[in-house]
């Protein structure tokens, strides 16, 4: 059975989906998609997450994206699966799903729409655990799903062993450094963070490793970030994250009013991946506003001054 090494660490990109103009699963660019991130030296891929878009798939186009995720990483990096749904009953088949694809981990939300308790979280938890066996990382994203999985309700659930780590995109990084404290007490226990723009301060706290989503445009600045951090480079870890800051702003090409805030970064992401010709279209899912070629420049005047193009 797959599963995650020990000590898993490092960066992992959740992978955007590239998709064609007719709004289908680019395969091909999905491909190239990951051999650029495994060239760049990830140390893993978070399909199915937020920046892929899940939430625009349909259970066909999700089972198709892990298919090329599992058959190009060949076993090179682990592949984790995001099973993010409304309730217990989809959450399962979306799971059992993904591990017949061979994926090795899964990273669960917490159910949504209908608000859950914490005891009905780890029930979720629990259940999804039981059923399927892979090691689930939990992944708290109250602003998508609106419920918070609690500092307490992950060491509950990591000392019960239903969970292995978690992927924190909650924001609340005084939290997350009580996150990293508590995993000091908990082995095996790998604590991420979500946020692209604090990598180097969130490794300096203990942190395992990061899933940043501008990890796809460019994965060899955020695997130097971790390099540095893992020498006790601090300084080159910061010139690097500084870097990095300066080219997320790529996020807000998107012009307000016309479009949304997921539209201009989801927008942002594949619209820099295409103009490094790593994938073939910027098309993000409906119904969502893709970019014009008027914000398609500035995003490539981002990717100049950053010396990505």
């Amino acid at each position: 059975m797959p599963g995650l090494p020990n000590g898993f660490g490092g960066i992992v990109p959740p992978v955007c989906t590239p998709m064609t103009e007719d709004f289908e699963v680019d395969t091909a660019s999905l491909e190239r998609l990951i051999g650029f991130l495994l060239d760049a030296g990830v140390h893993g891929l978070f399909m199915l997450g937020s920046t892929s878009e899940t939430v625009f798939l349909t259970d066909r186009q999700r089972a198709m994206a892990l298919d090329v995720a599992v058959r190009t990483a060949g076993g090179k990096v682990p592949v984790l699966a995001g099973v993010i749904d409304m309730t217990t009953a989809p959450s399962l088949e979306h799971a059992r799903n993904a591990a017949k694809a061979g994926v090795d981990a899964l990273v669960l939300t917490a159910p949504f729409y209908t608000r859950a308790s914490q005891d009905e979280i780890v029930a979720h938890f629990r259940t999804i655990q039981a059923a399927i066996g892979l090691p689930i990382m939990a992944y708290d994203i109250p602003s998508a799903v609106h419920v918070k999985i609690e500092r307490a309700t992950i060491t509950r659930m990591a000392a019960e062993g239903l969970i292995v780590g978690i992927k924190d995109s909650s924001g609340d990084e005084a939290n997350f450094r009580g996150l990293v404290m508590d995993a000091r007490a908990l082995p095996g226990f790998a604590a991420f963070t979500g946020s692209e723009l604090l990598v180097d301060a969130a490794l300096l706290l203990g942190a395992n490793g990061s899933v940043p989503g501008l990890g796809n445009v460019d994965p060899a600045g955020f695997v130097r970030i971790y390099d540095a951090a893992r020498a006790g480079d601090w300084q080159r870890a910061r010139a690097e994250q500084e870097r990095l800051y300066r080219l997320f702003s790529i996020i807000y090409g998107g012009t307000p009013g016309r479009m949304g805030f997921t539209a201009s970064a989801l927008g942002g992401f594949k619209t820099a991946l295409m103009l490094r010709g790593v994938i073939e279209t910027n098309v993000i899912g409906r119904p969502l506003t893709r970019y014009t070629s008027e914000e398609i420049e500035r995003v490539r005047q981002v990717l100049v001054e950053a010396e990505l193009l």
